[in-house]
């Protein structure tokens, strides 16, 4: 079982003085995408709530590959690259149709609310994320150069 996609449209405020979408609104976009893995993987806003217990980002890199515009329709699909006891490394690829247009990776640890600190995901979301399939794109691992 495949994580399910984000779908979203690029709307007026997410449009910058060059006339297409804000840099801001593509790590926006990916983190709703990243905010519905969550919840297909059972950490959703009960889970987080009743448990005082979230994900958390600690690293992101984000490829802008093409433009978006106004009222354009983006769907984003999410792999687990890795994960472990206590983290979990996503793949976010954006699309307008079939036209790959921005890519992010990002490392989350689960996280205590109350005290801060890394703690193991409990087996039933362990469960869930050894369940759904694992991949790595060939453009994960990459380092910025000039």
């Amino acid at each position: 079982m495949s994580l399910p996609p984000y779908r979203c449209a690029v709307k007026p405020e997410w449009i910058d003085y060059n006339g297409h979408m804000s840099e801001a609104y593509y790590v926006l976009a990916f983190g709703d995408a990243t905010t519905a893995a969550m919840d297909a993987l059972g950490m959703d806003e009960s889970y987080r709530r009743s448990s005082a217990r979230s994900l958390y980002t600690v690293e992101a890199h984000v490829r802008y590959l093409r433009e978006a515009s106004l009222d354009e329709e983006l769907d984003i699909t999410t792999v687990i690259v890795a994960s472990g006891a206590k983290k979990l490394h996503l793949a976010h690829e954006m699309r307008r149709g079939a036209e790959l247009i921005a890519t992010e990776e990002v490392l989350g640890l689960h996280v205590d609310q109350g005290t801060g600190g890394t703690v193991p995901f409990p087996a039933d979301i362990l469960g869930r994320i050894a369940g759904h399939p694992h991949g790595t794109p060939d453009w994960s691992g990459r380092s910025i150069t000039a």
